[in-house]
């Protein structure tokens, strides 16, 4: 069965073909470190695991690549204002490698405990500034940069299709409202290096052939992507948010650069999650972390769940009901699984489902849909080991046995209704049952005595 994604590039779903039998290339854009990742964030971190689940689980290597932007991402599209690492360290009162280190391993850990497979390659941008100032170098050669009192810029008008990818109104674009002009050529120009305003003050700068200064956001991705994977590669995902500027400015440094059209073959990019009222962002200051789930009685595979009940091209929205809902089915769907005994097969039929949604660009909530039919199916054969064949692309942990801990309230009413049973007090024990049941638990007796789970 042939894997439909699709294409940021085209606006269409296209039958998936590596550029080398076998292998395919992925790069990811990774976090800036200067604060907590929120869950919208990781939704999209999400939707990339799944992607390298699904491609692994056809037979292909993957070699994953996330960078860290850990220094040159202003607080300005227009490449003006602070640099966010910087800010935050001043700010902690910590030094810029601190913050970045801290801020990198709480996400770190955000990663594992959603079960997110580790990439191949990180890459963080300070460590690769001698590639960034080679490729600003290839470009400036080619004639497509020029220098003005705060940085060296990329040149928008010389590259044709700028804009393109993002069906952008260049013309339309006026000053001021997305970007300030400043002693730019075009409104869209973007800046390669960023001169340092006083050499010596910013915790992070390095000598470049035009001066002292750091990277601007944009040409990391470009250099580290084309260090580990050619120069040209498989998939380049991320946000939505990331294709009006970010990726319209990575395509076109590197094609110019490189000389490969298309520089990616495959563009894919995940949706917002939102609350009803808006999307969540730093900015807004509506955010929450997997921490902050935690707290409130939610495992992050609750939420990992959540995720894949809308298809990651879709909106998400975000609550506490919402996700409330999540966390019974999740519970519901190990309960059920837990009683599977494993009969050493597995069943062709739900698999070939399970992998036409899979195919039909990572149609993970049909998969769920499939996945819930076949455990419901009392004549189906084979459910463990096609169960546990389906997770390796849901990243779920279907078949991992976890206590559930009773609460004190439904231990009591258990030990109740066993000493009602001792005293055949058959109407009471029965109550007792019923009540038990409508708090979201259930009561197995046993040989051996009784047993509480969660419905």
């Amino acid at each position: 069965m042939v894997l439909k994604i699709y294409n940021t590039l085209s606006r269409k779903k296209e039958n998936f073909k590596p550029l080398h039998k076998d292998f395919v290339g992925i790069y990811s854009c990774g976090p800036t470190v200067y604060w907590y990742q929120h869950i919208g964030n990781l939704r999209t971190y999400i939707f990339s695991d799944i992607l390298k689940r699904v491609l692994k689980y056809k037979g292909f290597k993957v070699n994953h690549v996330i960078n860290i932007t850990d220094v040159g991402h202003l607080t300005s599209d227009a490449d003006s204002g602070e640099d966010k690492i910087e800010k935050a360290a001043q700010k902690e009162h910590k030094s810029a490698q601190e913050i970045a280190e801290h801020y990198f391993s709480v996400f770190d850990k955000d990663l594992q405990k959603l079960n997110i497979i580790q990439p191949d390659i990180w890459c963080k941008a300070t460590e690769h500034i001698k590639e960034q100032i080679e490729l600003i170098k290839i470009l400036e050669k080619k004639g497509y940069t020029y220098k003005t009192s705060d940085g060296i810029y990329f040149d928008t008008s010389k590259f044709k299709d700028y804009g393109k990818f993002a069906k952008l109104d260049i013309k339309g674009l006026q000053a001021g409202k997305r970007v300030g002009l400043g002693e730019k050529i075009n409104k869209t120009d973007f800046a390669l290096w960023k001169f340092s305003e006083e050499p010596g003050k910013r915790m992070q700068e390095w000598n470049s052939p035009w001066g002292v200064g750091f990277p601007g956001w944009h040409i990391e991705c470009s250099a580290m992507s084309s260090k580990y994977l050619g120069e040209q590669f498989d998939i380049h995902t991320g946000g939505i948010d990331h294709i009006p500027i970010h990726h319209t400015n990575e395509i076109a440094q590197s094609e110019c650069a490189f000389e490969k059209k298309p520089w990616v073959k495959f563009w894919m990019h995940g949706e917002f999650l939102t609350f009803k009222d808006g999307k969540m962002s730093k900015s807004s200051g509506k955010i929450l972390t997997i921490s902050d789930l935690e707290e409130k009685g939610f495992k992050p595979l609750v939420y990992r769940y959540f995720c894949l009940t809308t298809h990651y091209r879709k909106q998400l929205i975000f609550s506490m009901e919402n996700l409330e809902s999540a966390k019974n089915s999740y519970e519901r769907l190990k309960n059920i699984i837990s009683e599977i005994e494993n009969d050493k097969k597995l069943n062709e039929k739900y698999l070939e489902e399970f992998e036409n949604a899979i195919n039909d660009d990572l149609d993970m909530p049909n998969a769920l849909q499939v996945l819930w039919k076949l455990i419901r199916d009392e004549e189906a054969e084979g459910k463990f080991e096609t169960i546990k064949k389906m997770d390796e692309v849901f990243g779920l942990k279907l078949l991992e046995k976890e206590k559930i801990k009773i609460p004190a309230e439904i231990k009591k009413l258990a030990d109740e209704r066993e000493n009602a049973r001792k005293n055949k007090d058959w109407k009471k024990a029965d109550e007792l049952r019923d009540k038990i049941l409508k708090k979201g638990y259930q009561i197995l007796d046993g040989k051996e005595g009784w047993e509480v789970k969660k419905i």
